[in-house]
Parts: C-alpha cells; structure tokens; sequence
C-alpha cells in the first residue's frame, strides 16, 4: 500500500490530540538529554538566537531551548499540542510540515521524532518546506528512529487511532537530507532498542 501525507494526516491530527496530558508528563530519557543538549552546544558556539522545533507535541523541548536562552517558536500539526506550547509561553503555530508558512525565518530548527510520520514520496517536499523558513547557514538537527526499514501503521500503537510511521534506512534518509541540505554529520545512537528495531538517527544539516 502506497500512502501520502494527506492520507495520514487526519489520523495522526486525532490521535495526538488526545494525548498531550500523557506525552507532557514524560520524563525526558537521557539519551534524548544528551542530543538537545549537543546541538544546544552548536547554537551556542555559533550565537544562534532563535530557533523553530518542527513536530513540537507539548513543548517539551521547546521550552529547554527557550529557557537556554534562544527565541523558539513551535510548530504542529496538532491544536492541542499547539495550545499547550502556548500555555508554556512560547510561539505556536498549528501547521503541518507540507504546509508550513511563518512570519519569520529562524537560525536554527529542531526535529526529533516528528518526520517519521512523513511518508517517503513526501519527505522531499517537507524538507523543502522547512529549508524555505531557514535563513542560510542554518543548522538543522534532523533525528529519528530508523535503520530499518518500515511503512505503515504501527498496530501495536498505544494511540487510537494506531500512528503511521515510516523508518527509512540509514543510506536513504542521508540521501533525503542530502538532496536539500548539506549533511555535516550522521550518527546512529544506539538507544538500547532490540536489534530489529533499529536505532537513532541523529543529522546535523545545514542550510545552504
């Protein structure tokens, strides 16, 4: 079966919806402390001031950028999840990634676990749209669950409705990026995940 986001798009909408309560009350696992904080590191040595986090959910990591000091601005396709990055103080912006248009274009963006949800007929256009709110030279940290390969609905989903995802191999999402941004750096971050599931995929793009 071929999908396209259009396709998806209503159903991730209504399942992450109904759950900004739990998705806010996660604790941040460590491995996921350690990659914010890098390209926070980046940031910093580069003197970027503000940033967009594509794929935002509640504004966890948002509000870490925020408190670090940068100007953030939070985007999803979600209104409930917009509305809790709101309620955290910050910018939002309910938009989906095909379909992004903002008043202002940003230094740096921030997706972690958002373009999985892209599938792969469209991860062009979506890095396109996210290059197009990107001054240039900006940095982009790209990271997903990946390195198999998988399309579709996850059927043992905790959502309702159950989420797509697409988990592309290591070479083909490098390959994706590299079609739009330079791709500084590609690390596979091992998250103690069983071997079939994979790992992180961690991209430090950059605009050009």
């Amino acid at each position: 079966m071929s999908y396209s986001y259009d396709d998806v798009l209503p159903s991730l909408r209504t399942a992450y919806d109904a759950k900004v309560e739990e998705r806010d009350s996660h604790a941040v696992e460590p491995w996921k402390e350690e990659e914010r904080a890098r390209f926070l590191t980046l940031l910093r040595d580069e003197d970027r001031r503000s940033l967009v986090d594509i794929g935002a959910g509640p504004g966890v990591h948002g509000a870490y950028f925020r408190d670090a000091g940068l100007h953030v601005t939070c985007v999803d396709l979600s209104p409930a999840m917009v509305a809790r990055c709101r309620d955290r103080g910050m910018a939002a912006y309910n938009q989906d990634v095909l379909h992004l248009d903002l008043p202002t274009r940003f230094e740096a963006a921030f997706a972690m676990n958002s373009l999985l949800h892209t599938p792969p007929a469209d991860l062009g256009r979506a890095l396109e749209r996210i290059r197009a709110v990107l001054v240039p030279g900006a940095a982009f940290y790209l990271g997903q669950y990946g390195g198999v390969a998988f399309e579709g609905t996850w059927l043992d989903d905790g959502y309702d409705p159950p989420r797509y995802f697409s988990r592309l191999p290591d070479a083909e999402l490098t390959r994706a990026a590299a079609d739009v941004f330079e791709v500084e750096e590609f690390r596979a971050v091992d998250v103690g995940a069983p071997s079939d599931f994979g790992h992180f995929q961690a991209l430090l793009l950059r605009r050009p």
